[in-house]
């Protein structure tokens, strides 16, 4: 019988480092986190010429050190570990790691590491190891590689141990080097009070800004502070403070589970602290610091963050992870809901439970199985009952301002009644026929103002159904056609080969591709209109909207034969505007180009887009091939709800022509212009050229 064992090839270290972690500051955090383990009270990364390949990065703790023994049987062991997150460290602390492969990654930076370690116990020695990557990959197999453990006199180390990445394989990025900053602060909770006894210092020049943005922590200047936990038995409760801490609603476990009574979450015990603030001006007029600085702060470090046993569990709470999907909520109920953009959290998951969490093996996150589907569910269900008593409140405040206007309105009306009643019969006579002629004129007003809100109600209505399709349409739908139509594309040709009658059946497939590729950009196009950045006011370069909405649409407008000429002045002329106002107006008159295409079956299909500049204001016209206008009187367009499209809404060209005017301009129409269709010229100031 002969005897045999796996072996592994050096290529499996390239794997498990380089493909682990892809990037320098996760790589470096694991190491930062075997400081934590070994009961370190400091840990210090250094970056040594880091913009240059062939740079250097240290890491320098006073933890526990290791012996000959624990580097050999312990560190250079890989996918074993000794450390167990149910047995706390010397310090009471929970090992932040589990599978002894974080540090590979890390390691594997530089071509060249070197290992001191000084034992606890005994500082007069310390152990030192070298290793050289080259020497690894040309090697036949790991094993091949002999690594030599040495044992010298310690005169200046201290305690601890000391990692040296050498000769860098590729350079540390600006970017890289401000997310590991903020991973290092965010590592170990610095939202809570309690002092684990943990400090990372960072030796680098993008560290200082965002360690200063951290440390102004304006937690005391958020407008509510949701406060929710589960039990051990799995029972959730939550509250709602004010910013002095005071409780202005409670939840018990039946508040949250609507829609589950009577079960329980099957998740770990847990807090969820989130701090919410209302971004509008009114509310930071009185205030000490201003929107701005919060706002830079929310952006650097928003979003919901999960602490297990005191250490930050990454991407949760990274920029762009909405892991609860708040945003996605906002879209579909956007009055007073919480997004990523204006609030803070944390989910902190204390000590060992009979529901575990764990981590995937790269690291990136828990898997998401039962457990984390539970937790997760509860997060969104505090974040739903935080939401309906805030509606709750803005109802009642809306109610109470209802009640009170007419009150309000007819108190004054009595006063100005009382003050003509004072005044001589012949002067009386005169003012209380022009009261009366005001308040008609008033009364006529207030119904237009009504119309024009059910008017908006319904565009809302209808932004935000389109808005929530777009986002589902982006995820799983549109990525099951993709795979199905790929999956198809490689396996029709091989039944074509073998019965040509069925060569037809590709066709299709280039058709459902183009509709998939319609839809996605229909998606992208409608997420992107309405982005909240876009509706601030400020200056808008008229010629690049117009361009970008073009190219945004032009999915559509190539799915449809049509092609677009712009002929734009010279110069760069700016509105006083807000990008998604001026983006209104272009996509609108290009979908009512569109629709009159397909409606008329027009055979030459081309729209027109010209401007010319003046001193103070600029024209833009907008043209086409299409019929024109015809079944309307050409007053009647701009009319909310009329339209001749059978699959239209009527409220297009009603919005071009409120958003016109709105920027203080004006718009005409005729009916058949010099290309045959419909013309419409924007007449609108300008700040420049």
């Amino acid at each position: 019988m002969t005897t045999a064992s796996f072996r592994f090839s050096p290529a499996i270290l390239s794997r498990l480092g380089e493909e682990l972690n892809q990037s320098a500051d996760q790589s470096i955090l694991e190491l930062v986190k075997n400081s934590y383990d070994a009961n370190a009270n400091s840990c210090t990364i250094r970056l040594t010429n880091t913009t240059e390949i062939g740079g250097e990065i240290s890491i320098i703790d006073d933890g526990d050190g290791m012996d000959a023994t624990a580097i050999q049987n312990g560190w250079l062991v890989l996918g074993k570990s000794s450390k167990s997150n149910t047995v706390e460290t010397r310090l009471g602390r929970r090992p932040a790691g589990s599978k002894g492969l974080g540090r590979l990654a890390a390691l594997r930076m530089g071509k060249n590491v070197e290992l001191r370690a000084v034992e606890r116990g005994n500082v007069r020695r310390f152990h030192e190891l070298k290793i050289d990557w080259s020497v690894f990959d040309k090697a036949e197999v790991v094993e091949d590689v002999n690594l030599e453990i040495v044992t010298k006199k310690n005169a200046e180390l201290g305690k601890g141990v000391v990692i040296l990445l050498k000769n860098l394989r590729s350079t540390v990025r600006p970017d890289e080097v401000k997310r590991l900053a903020r991973s290092l602060l965010l590592l170990t909770d610095p939202f809570g009070d309690k002092e684990n006894g943990f400090e990372v210092r960072l030796i680098a020049p993008e560290f200082k800004e965002i360690a200063e943005l951290l440390n102004k922590k304006y937690f005391d200047q958020a407008d509510y502070h949701l406060e929710a936990k589960i039990d051990k038995k799995g029972n959730g409760s939550a509250r709602i403070l004010d910013w002095q801490g005071k409780a202005l609603a409670v939840a018990d476990h039946a508040d949250l589970r609507r829609k589950k009574q009577g079960l329980v979450y099957k998740a770990p015990k847990a807090v969820f602290d989130l701090w919410a603030f209302l971004l509008g001006s009114a509310e930071f007029s009185a205030r000490r610091v201003t929107k701005g600085e919060i706002v830079d702060w929310l952006d650097t470090f928003g979003g919901v963050h999960v602490y297990q046993d005191e250490i930050r569990v990454a991407p949760y709470g990274n920029s762009g992870n909405d892991w609860l999907e708040m945003n996605l909520a906002r879209v579909r109920s956007p009055e007073e809901r919480p997004g990523t953009h204006n609030s803070i959290g944390r989910i902190t998951i204390p000590g060992a439970d009979k529901y575990e969490l764990r981590q995937k093996t790269d690291r990136t996150g828990f898997i998401e199985d039962d457990t984390f589907e539970q937790l997760k569910e509860f997060a969104q269900d505090a974040l739903n009952w935080m939401a309906r008593w805030r509606l709750g409140r803005a109802e009642e405040r809306r109610r109470a301002e209802k009640e009170e206007t007419p009150k309000a309105a007819e108190a004054q009306k009595e006063k100005v009644e009382k003050a003509i009643a004072r005044l001589d019969p012949e002067s009386r006579a005169s003012i209380q026929t022009a009261f009366s002629g005001y308040e008609k004129s008033r009364d006529k007003e207030a119904d237009a103002l009504k119309k024009e809100i059910q008017l908006y109600r319904t565009l809302s209505t209808a932004g935000i159904t389109a808005a929530t399709f777009s986002h589902e349409a982006q995820g799983n739908p549109l990525k099951t056609i993709d795979v199905c139509v790929n999956v198809l594309t490689q396996r029709i040709p091989r039944i074509v080969k073998a019965k040509p009658d069925q060569a037809k059946l590709v066709e299709p497939l280039e058709a459902i591709r183009s509709a998939s590729s319609s839809l996605a950009t229909l998606g992208t196009a409608t997420l992107s209109l309405v982005r909240a950045s876009k509706r601030r006011m400020g200056r808008v370069a008229v010629h690049e909207v117009i361009e970008r909405t073009a190219t945004l649409m032009s999915p559509f407008l190539s799915g449809r034969d049509t092609g677009v000429e712009m002929k734009f002045a010279k110069g760069s002329p700016f509105l006083r505007t807000s990008e998604a106002a001026l983006e209104s107006i272009i996509a609108n008159l290009l979908n009512n180009s569109l629709a009159a295409f397909e409606r008329a079956a027009t055979e030459k299909r081309h729209i027109y887009i010209t401007t010319t500049v003046g001193a103070k204001s600029m024209e833009i016209v907008f043209a086409d091939t299409g019929p024109g206008i015809v079944d309307l009187k050409v007053g009647e367009v701009w009319l909310p709800g009329t339209t001749t499209n059978p699959e239209g809404t009527g409220l297009g060209l009603t919005i071009v022509r409120d958003t016109v005017r709105d920027m203080g301009g004006k718009i005409d129409l005729v009916a058949q212009g010099k290309h045959g269709g419909a013309e419409f010229s924007i007449q609108i100031p300008i700040l420049g050229a």
